[in-house]
């Protein structure tokens, strides 16, 4: 792997000379210092769906195969290596954004700015640390962060139009008389209840379905399944990528290719494609024996969705967790206080045997 010299702007404030970074919520780069604020200049470009097909003739590399990028700091002069797309410079904190133009690796497409500052993740964290079960009553006092940093993550959307021809087993229920004896106070009874019982036909047919923005996370540094958990996103409010709403920011570049991205999105599909076909067969039960699914007019994208990634201190122990910076969803690590476990447990066990006991007296 080689390295990448990259250049990065120049995001001097114009009004003190400090620094700009981008305002949360906004279409600007403000100052920290003396609230200048400048416009970033390309807002607006309408977000494209590139074809899938494509791929194949972009002058790209393998995200593994391209080395770290080399950033020549604007304001001290500093050389900095990283993997990062966009980051602080670490000795005199300047924003540092890569030219995504000049890596062989596909370029973001669009990005959903920051909307949540570091003041409402205090509150998100406020909010989620008081509204946890079973956890101790210390928990809710805490509200700031340990650790807080703003990243933008990259994901896969994928677009397709689909046709699945399946065949399987519609299920319609009928009902049978049975006969059956109990014994009552010493006596034999003869009643009748009515079985359900289920006579199965065979079935075959085609559904199709339009899939918009399949979402998929492209960066393995954080588990798919916490990813996932952010959701949902407003995806709508998505913009064109441009390098100003990274100023300031931490963000990754991707490391899961479009190829597997694309399977991942299929395996997201499936089973809203399993359930159109159930819909389709009818009747009160279905089975699916196979679908076979044929994929056309794919796209994709790639997309940067933000995310503060923070760690609160509890009892001397660092817990993780993540915050979905457009609509405040916090999810991650907590404590549990055993007490209050066992209390609940004993709580329940006196529940049942009540239950119990009143049957019992009922009973007598």
């Amino acid at each position: 792997m080689s390295d990448t010299a990259v250049s990065p702007p120049s995001y001097q404030c114009g009004g003190c000379g400090a620094r700009v970074e981008y305002s949360p919520g906004t279409a600007v780069l403000s100052c920290p210092y003396c609230g200048h604020r400048q416009q970033i200049a390309g807002a607006g470009r309408e977000v494209r769906e590139h074809p899938y097909a494509e791929l194949a003739t972009l002058p790209r590399k393998p995200a593994a195969s391209v080395g770290p990028y080399t950033f020549g700091c604007p304001g001290c002069g500093a050389r900095t290596e990283s993997d990062a797309l966009a980051q602080r410079c670490q000795f005199c904190a300047t924003p540092l954004v890569a030219d995504t133009a000049a890596v062989e690796l596909i370029a973001p497409e669009a990005v959903l700015p920051f909307a949540v500052d570091q003041a409402g993740v205090r509150t998100a964290l406020g909010r989620w640390c008081r509204s946890r079960w079973f956890a101790p009553n210390s928990l809710k006092k805490v509200s700031e962060a340990e650790t807080l940093k703003g990243t933008y993550l990259p994901h896969w959307t994928f677009d397709a139009r689909t046709v699945s021809d399946y065949r399987g087993q519609r299920g319609e229920y009928y009902y049978v008389t049975e006969t059956y004896t109990v014994t009552v106070n010493g006596k034999q009874e003869t009643r009748t209840r009515q079985v359900r019982h289920t006579r199965w036909y065979p079935a075959s047919g085609t559904v199709r379905r339009d899939f918009d923005d399949v979402l998929v996370p492209a960066t393995t540094h954080l588990p798919e399944q916490k990813l996932d958990q952010l959701a949902p996103w407003p995806l709508a409010e998505a913009v064109a990528y441009h390098g100003d709403y990274l100023a300031g920011y931490h963000a990754l570049r991707y490391d899961t290719e479009p190829e597997a991205g694309l399977a991942e999105a299929k395996s997201r599909m499936a089973p809203v494609i399993e359930r159109d076909c159930r819909s389709d067969i009818g009747g009160d039960e279905q089975r699916v024996n196979s679908v076979r699914t044929t994929y056309s007019e794919v796209t994709y994208k790639l997309l940067l969705l933000p995310v503060w990634i923070a760690a609160y201190l509890h009892a001397g122990r660092s817990y993780q967790v993540l915050v979905n910076a457009r609509t405040g969803e916090v999810i991650g690590e907590r404590p549990y206080s055993a007490a209050k476990i066992t209390a609940a447990v004993l709580a329940a066990l006196a529940l049942v045997a009540a239950v119990v006991i009143v049957y019992m007296l009922s009973r007598s």
